[in-house]
């Protein structure tokens, strides 16, 4: 029956799209070739790399060079670890000698870890180093080098470079002092690859190093990996990329490389230089070739800086089109109502490559079986859900999220693209068994595990885990509730699973206010789960939205009492008053009554929960005398996104928000919030808030987030609040805030001042990404845009690293989260 239904479905959807790309249909002739190729996307989407900011960046006219390649160079390279270094001529590029790193796949030993995070753990590192004694390298922006990869059976293989200067401190002109940038490889053939030099500091360049972490042997891999590595150059290119700052690069335009929705506001951004004021611009059409809109680039003056805007925000008619502004060029572009259907495709292929316990073709066997958690005698295998990020960790809490975020996107695409939704609903469930099958009948769930290696699934064997964590945590129990509510209401034609999910929603619920009772707000113990940094306002505003899930799955009384009930302190967080004058910023929450520090996110974020919460009140509970209150709460907070968003203006992407100046001395909120934090992170807190904008004598404005650790990135805290803006605009029929909504879409996909698209695959100019277990995959998106120096501007380097590059399927979530509004 579901075969047959599949295959009714794949026909109505072959008809749809017979013809070419229509911004109606949201995907072109090559893509649904290759979405059916994949089965239906149960195998990889082909990777597409002419499109790729590398590819691009190949092409750019090189000025100098000057070879590395001489053997007096190579007599100095220096092996350490396991494997062995030697010249060969044996596999050569150039004709030269060739250096030829080999290492083994397996040590025979256990993989080893820190003390405190003992599993986390690798067999240990292959590295090979070229001492270059302080040379100079400042007349070069780029070292540029071929790798042959031989790894038998390897359906993933990548290296590191690593290259640092003797003088570690930032130097006027470059923002960092050293690079340890990931390459993904194509396994049995040249590589022509290169580390971007331009950001580091090159004046005394101690070193170059290229090296192999040891991760185990997955199902087809053989014994040993080769490296063979030639031709290394020091290259001048011409026309060096923007990696810093708001201002785009001269003679660009970024904007939305995978196009514009029909309705709300088109903009496109481009430097003051590239242009005279008032320049006219041309939307051009792409079949017709002909002027389909004209108009003169506004000249904008913002707080971020000095623009050229081309607003073709009153054109709607669906089409594929590109922009001309003087002698520039953009990439083609459609207008439409079904824009985004392509990306859905795409970072739903990430998410299914991410599975762990199944056998995704071209990345991995089947996983992790041997990998298992243990509570009272009793044992689950951990193997299930989707891996975390880069590496191979898991986390319970993280896969149900990322498991609404595709249940409410099936439900948002049930009617538009029913087969889209069925391949939605698919993976879905492939997560929600994940978080049924992980429940201890007391309350406890296995809830993480930190993990870089293969496991060999045979239970005996020495890399077998019995150490993933295990917790009873309210937080996370009531947003299982909540999810587990959503998905029986929303999973129709299976009558069975849904009574089933109504049970065990209903069970979680009760279990974890059972939790709360004895304990209250907190259990947040394990600092590596997304969780940690859980304000007792959000806790009570999950709560609450859990509550409210339940009312509406069940029509119970008790849960509409709970919902009101808890968001009465959530209420009393809000800030109501306006900070200095009467028009003062307003409608924010802070993390608890207290008032000493008010919400942020670092690096991922359920800043959404807020809004679910006070609008589910309102849509179950109209007539409750506390309505006005909970109405007037999401009014002001939407009020609140619209007056923050003129500090990122022309571009869109929501501030990370208001900051008071003695937050660093709320100690419990502020070493939740920032993990590992430096010793001087008091005064860093300091210089970073006052980079922001000033609003009165103890109040900033940062666009981008404090941080200081390893963990930073904004992708997920900008869709996150993306999301509670679109809410909020449906709930308020404000169109200003659809479009804040809209606007985090457009960032995320190159409207930012780098031009490029974050999603790999999607769009054009997106960057090759830190994805170091599972290789690169099309809809990958990463962490996200970060900071230097303790800057309040956009960071992008091309250095591809963690965690602001790694991948993540937080990020996937959020951007079909934030999708199904619209």
């Amino acid at each position: 029956m579901i075969l047959r239904v599949l295959f009714t479905l794949l026909v109505a959807f072959t008809t749809s799209i017979l013809h070419a790309q229509t911004p109606e249909n949201g995907i072109d002739r090559r893509l649904f070739n290759e979405i059916v190729r994949s089965g239906l996307l149960h195998r990889p989407l082909p990777l597409d790399h002419a499109r790729s900011f590398e590819a691009m960046s190949l092409t750019k006219p090189v000025l100098k060079a000057q070879p590395l390649s001489a053997a007096a160079v190579f007599n100095n390279w220096k092996h350490t670890g396991y494997g062995k270094l030697a010249m060969v001529t044996s596999r050569t590029k150039s004709g030269q000698p060739t250096l030829r790193l080999s290492l083994p796949t397996a040590t025979g030993k256990r993989a080893v870890g820190s003390v405190n995070d003992p599993d986390y753990a690798t067999y240990g590192n292959c590295r090979m180093q070229l001492d270059l004694n302080g040379a100079n390298w400042e007349a070069y922006n780029r070292l540029e080098f071929f790798i042959y990869p031989e790894a038998e059976g390897a359906q993933v293989v990548n290296i590191n470079i690593d290259c640092r200067n003797r003088n570690r401190s930032a130097k006027k002109g470059t923002l960092t002092a050293s690079a340890d940038h990931l390459i993904n490889l194509t396994n049995h053939q040249w590589n022509r690859c290169y580390l971007d030099l331009s950001d580091l500091r090159r004046d005394e360049v101690d070193e170059i190093a290229f090296y192999v972490s040891l991760k185990g042997k997955n199902l087809t891999t053989g014994d040993s990996v080769i490296y063979y590595i030639d031709q290394p150059v020091l290259k001048q290119v011409k026309t060096q990329e923007i990696s810093h700052g708001w201002m785009p690069a001269p003679n660009s335009i970024v904007y939305s490389t995978s196009g514009y929705m029909a309705e709300g506001k088109k903009t496109a951004i481009a430097n003051r230089v590239s242009g005279k004021p008032n320049t006219r611009f041309q939307l051009i059409n792409e079949a017709t070739h002909q002027i389909a809109y004209e108009a003169n680039a506004k000249r904008v003056q913002t707080s971020t800086g000095d623009y050229e805007v081309l607003d073709f925000s009153s054109f709607t008619k669906v089409g594929t089109y590109h922009l001309v502004f003087g002698s520039i060029k953009t990439a083609s572009f459609g207008i439409g109502t079904r824009i985004w259907t392509a990306s859905q495709w795409r970072v739903l292929n990430y998410i299914f490559c991410q599975r762990c316990g199944y056998a995704v073709p071209q990345i991995h066997g089947q996983c992790h079986l041997d990998l298992f958690s243990e509570h009272k005698g009793k044992k689950i295998s951990y193997s299930g859900g989707w891996h975390d990020a880069g590496d191979l960790s898991q986390q319970t809490l993280q896969t149900a999220d990322v498991t609404f975020a595709l249940l409410e996107s099936f439900k948002n695409q049930r009617t538009k693209d029913p087969l889209l939704a069925a391949r939605l609903r698919e993976e879905a469930e492939w997560g929600l068994n994940f978080v049924l099958k992980n429940r201890y009948d007391d309350g406890y769930r296995a809830s993480s595990m930190g993990l870089l290696i293969w496991q060999d699934g045979v239970i005996g064997t020495l890399d077998d885990i019995q150490s993933v964590r295990v917790q009873n945590n309210s937080f996370d129990t009531f947003l299982y509730a909540a999810y587990e509510a959503y998905a029986a209401m929303t999973l129709d034609g299976d009558p069975a699973f849904s009574e089933y999910l109504r049970k065990i929603a209903r069970e979680d619920f009760s279990l974890a206010m059972k939790t709360y009772r004895e304990n209250g707000y907190g259990g947040f113990t394990q600092m590596y789960e997304h969780n940690y940094n859980t304000s007792q306002s959000q806790y009570m505003a999950t709560v609450s939205w859990a509550a409210s899930m339940l009312y509406q799955l069940t029509g119970e009384k008790q849960y509409a009492q709970t919902a009101a009930d808890f968001i009465r302190y959530t209420l009393k967080c809000q800030r109501t008053t306006p900070l200095g004058d009467a028009k003062g910023t307003k409608g924010f929450f802070y993390r608890d009554t207290t008032r000493k520090s008010i919400v942020h996110f670092v690096h991922q974020s359920r800043d959404q929960v807020y809004m679910q919460a006070l609008i589910l009140l309102c849509q179950t509970q109209r007539n409750h005398p506390d309505y006005s209150k909970w109405y007037q709460a999401v009014q002001l907070y939407g009020n609140y996104l619209k007056d923050i968003l003129v500090y990122t203006a022309p571009y869109g992407m929501i501030p990370s928000g208001v900051y008071h100046k003695d937050e660093a001395s709320d100690s419990a909120s502020f070493y939740s919030l920032h993990l590992f934090p430096p010793a001087n992170a008091k005064e860093l807190y300091t210089e970073q808030l006052t980079k922001g904008v000033k609003l009165d004598d103890e109040h900033y404005l940062k666009r981008f987030p404090v941080w200081f650790s390893i963990f930073n990135g904004n992708t997920a805290v900008h869709l996150s609040t993306g999301k509670a803006a679109a809410m909020c605009g449906h709930f308020l029929n404000d169109e200003k805030l659809l479009q804040i909504g809209r606007e985090q879409l457009y960032w995320t996909v190159g409207k930012n001042p780098f031009g490029q698209s974050l999603i790999y695959g999607e769009g054009n100019r997106y960057p090759q990404l830190d994805s170091f277990s599972s290789g690169e995959i099309t809809g990958e998106i990463p962490v996200g845009i970060r900071t230097a120096n303790n800057d309040d501007v956009p960071w992008w380097p091309a250095i591809n690293n963690a965690t602001y590059k790694e991948v993540w399927v937080t990020s996937a979530g959020k951007w079909l989260s934030l999708l199904a509004e619209y």
